[in-house]
């Protein structure tokens, strides 16, 4: 058995998502994992009746989180609603929900927020050298950054050793896509920057790495404006294995998973 060739662990030459994993890889390490995200976090699927009214429903069971949490077993929970952007999270969302009770803490977050914050902020989103109050996240700035920055500011005073992952938004065709391609690229510059501003807080990089979503793309995942269940399985795969991925080229970040949420417990001779 040669467990370099099987996992990859030193192939520098490996892209994300080059290969899906079906049984979630090293995703299943963590037993408790937070969505953070909008409809598309969701399991949103858009219906539309006989006048031609169209339809919004969050059909959580369909969501990309639940589809890893039947795959890997672990506890999912959809810290997430249609619509949702990171100011109306901060400022009331999470608040009524309960989700900032640390009852509810997890060894990590997936955060898939941005589509409905691009169409509030355009591509006046903030400065991440000046929004964030790195002490104190209730002096944050109110732009996409400072909210952004104090999910995960909250986040990690719940458990501060949870690992976070932000997803950036994929490639997609059409007219709509194309005027909101400068603001997605700003939106991924600004993840790569807050996941460097962050101890272990890491890119999904989508917009790089995902395939694009293009006609004969959503022909087979999308409905209507929103995924359809294979899309939001297929996303699912793609989240395991990007993260799987990430651990497997970042071993040591996450040979210590284990003591997360058990107190002060860890092994002091290893990163931590």
């Amino acid at each position: 058995m040669d467990i370099e060739k099987i996992f990859k662990f030193n192939d520098e030459s490996e892209l994300p998502l080059e290969k899906l994993v079906d049984d979630g890889g090293f995703t299943a390490v963590f037993r408790k994992i937070g969505c953070v995200g909008d409809s598309l976090s969701s399991g949103e699927h858009e219906s539309l009746d006989a006048d031609g009214k169209k339809g919004y429903h969050d059909y959580y069971e369909h969501s990309w989180g639940q589809y890893i949490a039947r795959t890997i077993g672990a506890e999912v929970y959809n810290f997430s609603k249609g619509g949702m952007r990171a100011d109306t999270y901060c400022e009331s969302f999470a608040e009524s929900k309960g989700f900032w009770n640390p009852e509810l803490r997890c060894d990590a977050y997936i955060i898939a927020l941005g589509v409905n914050d691009v169409t509030k902020f355009g591509k006046e989103l903030g400065n991440t050298d000046t929004d964030i109050d790195f002490n104190d996240w209730r002096n944050n700035s109110p732009t996409f950054v400072g909210y952004y920055a104090q999910i995960i500011q909250r986040l990690r005073e719940i458990e501060p050793k949870s690992r976070i992952f932000l997803m950036t938004m994929p490639r997609s065709t059409g007219a709509y896509a194309e005027s909101r391609a400068e603001a997605y690229d700003l939106h991924r510059e600004i993840l790569y920057k807050l996941a460097n501003l962050f101890d272990f807080t890491y890119v999904l990089d989508f917009r790089r790495y995902a395939p694009v979503y293009d006609e004969e793309f959503k022909k087979r995942f999308y409905l209507g404006g929103h995924l359809n269940s294979m899309g939001y399985m297929l996303t699912a795969k793609m989240v395991m294995s990007y993260i799987d991925y990430i651990i497997r080229h970042n071993t040591e970040d996450f040979v210590q998973v284990g003591f997360i949420g058990k107190g002060g417990v860890h092994h002091k001779d290893r990163k931590w």
